[in-house]
């Protein structure tokens, strides 16, 4: 499944249906606020001046791909907490898909549940023909820049990967 994913990725790569995110590196991230897995509204906002932010987003809940990605997350979560930031998923899936993927693989971060695609939109990581996420991961800092964006995530060492860049902005 996985192989044959990023097979498909590749052609909707090369007819340009899945060009990369339009948040570039220096830019002041779009805010966003947005219901996660347990109907808490989380905002972008309440982490300036706080910690740093992990904004990853992926396709589908429960699809390989997605759930190594997020398994990688879930480990390394100690190790990105600390060093001062948080995690946020986003996907257009809704609340009670979110709800379940979490609760089946222990997922100690949010979830937001984007099914009207506005913070997908406004990240630029939309499939034109899917409608769903790129997997994409933007780390923004605390003044609310975005430092990184990583469209190359590597889904099952996703949290190193992250770790190894967060350190180098601190």
């Amino acid at each position: 499944m996985d192989r044959r994913w990023g097979v498909g990725m590749g052609l909707f790569s090369m007819l340009g249906l899945a060009s990369g995110a339009g948040v570039v590196e220096g830019a002041k991230a779009p805010l966003f606020e947005a219901k996660d897995q347990n109907n808490a509204l989380v905002r972008l906002a309440d982490y300036q001046g706080k910690s740093a932010v992990v904004l990853y987003f992926y396709p589908k809940d429960d699809t390989p791909g997605c759930t190594a990605q997020a398994c990688s997350l879930r480990d390394g979560f100690t190790a990105i907490q600390a060093v001062g930031a948080v995690i946020l998923g986003v996907s257009a899936d809704d609340g009670p898909s979110h709800k379940a993927f979490a609760d089946k693989f222990h997922l100690p971060f949010s979830l937001l549940a984007d099914p009207d695609k506005r913070i997908i939109g406004a990240y630029g990581v939309k499939m034109p023909l899917l409608g769903f996420a790129k997997r994409v991961t933007f780390l923004i800092d605390r003044q609310g820049v975005v430092r990184k964006v990583i469209t190359d995530a590597k889904t099952k060492d996703h949290d190193q990967q992250i770790l190894a860049l967060l350190k180098g902005m601190s």
